[in-house]
């Protein structure tokens, strides 16, 4: 976290550049504060880096690596305002390759709580530089190379800010999701993170993979393929080379949201919706509807390309020829999930495709359809008037659970049933923030959970409603749930609920491959024209496609009566 870069030392910036840059105060929340320390460290080539949480950070932050370091001049001058050694010019902004350039990220810091830093490059002394309520003391200290910096009484001056702040478990786990951000975009950097003297995530800096399985679970992140493509782009009419680099967990892995899609530019955590919609596009129609990827993409680009100063906490930055980049980005994913091995169900010849489009129908009338067979154990294949309708068998089962789970348990909180033996399952860090988090909702939708160290909980009890259990695992998508919607009352809890009914419906229901006799598929068509929302599944896939007589007839060119 030196703020030295390169070897060389730190210096005052000049006012043009100063004004240049203008990032006024970038320290707004402890989040930033650990990822202005943890950026100082990667720029100052740390192999590792520990981070250590007491409370929501205003207590004490501490961040440790073994970088580079600051001799006693550089570490002295490092905590003024406007001090730099990562660029030396205005004009060094268009150019600059390290995570950051603001001079007044320590100073900054110090201003805002009580900065103790203690550092080494290397020499038989250390330097140790306290600043607390404006003065800075500099003495000798011990230590090997790297730097130390440690943060406490955060916005002890500014009780206004302390009070903007969320929940003490939402703080960390604003932090929790900027580590595993940038343990993700630096996997060759091992990474710890400990909150209130226990570690909750831990990457071993041996590559993507390995720090996707520390992060996500062996059951994620070892479901996963490479991607690595290289391209030549246009970016504003500039020519560069451009690499897109990462790894993508199988289609069977989904998230309700697109956070997390992880995406780095030039080694550096960024929040772009244009990349991650275009990771999404790239795997196509191997996703279901309303689902969204796991994934991790980095770009590298030329420096001139990427302008990071656009954003004031450096989480967005501007691409040249940002379309261009997104195509690749694009293109890249979808050529890495070739090998799989999924088609669309919809898809035929003669352009058929384009007629095989969901039913759609105001009431239902599948009472009046006859089942002609099951085609692969898999589709219902039925005659209705002059259509002809083929029904998933698993879509429309889930779709007639999931109504009758919902109308039994209208106005009941949800049962639970006890696990023996109980089972564990490791989550990512910000869902096992999460679950600290929202306890008592988990509750409240029949979980029980207790820590069982690091990020993995030992779950005693699901919810199982009619006696259809849950497994242990649907812990996860309900705490993701919960994380990404703020655990908040009203119409969330509420989409909550049908969300975790949704699942709960979709684990008893047939299967591809579950052989149904004729009277049977009659009787779940049937049932599936009595439900409230027949056409599609609780999560939004078609439940039933329709073929009409006049699509048949213009694919086998049976023009007329012939």
């Amino acid at each position: 976290m030196s703020e030295e870069s390169s070897g060389t030392a730190v210096r005052e910036l000049s006012e043009d550049t100063v004004e240049r840059i203008a990032a006024g105060e970038v320290i707004t929340r402890p989040a930033r504060v650990v990822a202005e320390l943890v950026e100082n460290a990667l720029d100052a080539g740390a192999d590792r880096i520990e981070v250590a949480v007491d409370g929501d950070g205003t207590d004490r932050i501490r961040v440790a690596d073994d970088g580079r370091g600051m001799g006693r001049e550089d570490a002295a001058r490092a905590v003024e305002p406007h001090t730099t050694s990562k660029i030396r010019a205005a004009d060094d902004l268009r150019t600059s390759t390290t995570m950051g350039f603001r001079g007044e990220a320590l100073a900054a810091i110090a201003d805002a709580g009580d900065l103790d830093l203690v550092t080494s490059d290397g020499a038989a002394v250390g330097t140790r530089v306290t600043v607390s309520d404006g003065e800075k003391t500099v003495e000798d200290a011990g230590r090997g190379r790297g730097t130390t910096a440690v943060v406490t009484d955060l916005f002890g001056d500014r009780p206004a800010r302390r009070e903007s702040l969320a929940s003490p478990a939402r703080e960390f786990g604003r932090i929790s999701e900027l580590l595993t951000s940038y343990a993700l975009a630096r996997p060759e950097v091992a990474f710890s993170l400990d909150h209130d003297g226990r570690e909750t995530a831990s990457t071993p800096g041996t590559g993507l993979r390995d720090a996707l399985v520390a992060l996500y679970g062996r059951e994620t992140g070892g479901e996963s393929t490479a991607v690595t493509h290289r391209a030549g782009v246009d970016l504003a009419d500039r020519s560069a080379d451009l690499t897109v680099e990462g790894r993508l967990c199988y289609p069977s892995t989904t998230r309700s949201t697109r956070e997390h899609v992880h995406v780095a530019v030039n080694g550096r955590p960024v929040r772009d919706d244009d990349l991650r919609k275009a990771v999404a596009r790239g795997y196509g129609s191997l996703l279901p509807n309303g689902r969204e990827p796991v994934a991790v993409v980095r770009l590298d680009l030329p420096a001139w390309a990427v302008d990071p100063n656009v954003h004031p906490a450096k989480e967005r930055v501007a691409i040249r020829g940002g379309d261009a980049v997104a195509d690749a980005v694009e293109a890249g994913v979808r050529e890495a999930l070739t090998t799989a091995d999924l088609r669309r169900s919809g898809e035929v010849a003669m352009d058929l495709d384009s007629s095989l489009s969901p039913a759609e129908a105001t009431e239902s009338d599948f009472a009046d359809a006859t089942v002609l067979g099951v085609f692969r154990d898999l589709y219902v294949v039925c005659e209705a008037g002059e259509d002809l309708l083929v029904v998933d068998q698993h879509a429309a089962h889930e779709r007639v659970n999931f109504e009758r789970l919902r109308e039994a348990l209208a106005d009941e909180a949800v049962p639970s049933s006890e696990l023996d033996p109980a089972e564990t399952v490791t989550l990512d860090p910000p869902t096992a923030a999460a679950v600290e988090e929202h306890r008592e909702e988990l509750a409240t939708l029949g979980f029980s959970v207790d820590p069982f160290g690091g990020t993995t909980y030992r779950v005693t009890a699901v919810p199982a409603p009619l006696g259809r259990v849950a497994d242990a695992d649907s812990l996860r998508g309900v705490a993701t749930d919960l994380r990404e919607s703020g655990g908040r009352g009203g119409d969330a809890a509420a989409a909550l609920r049908e969300d975790l009914l949704a699942d709960l419906a979709c684990h008893p229901s047939l299967k591809a491959g579950d052989a149904l006799d004729r009277e049977t598929a009659g009787r779940l068509v049937e049932r599936l024209g009595e439900c409230e929302q027949p056409y599609a599944c609780p999560h939004g896939r078609p439940t039933v496609l329709s073929v009409g007589a006049s699509t048949l007839a213009d694919g086998f060119e049976r023009h007329g009566s012939r």
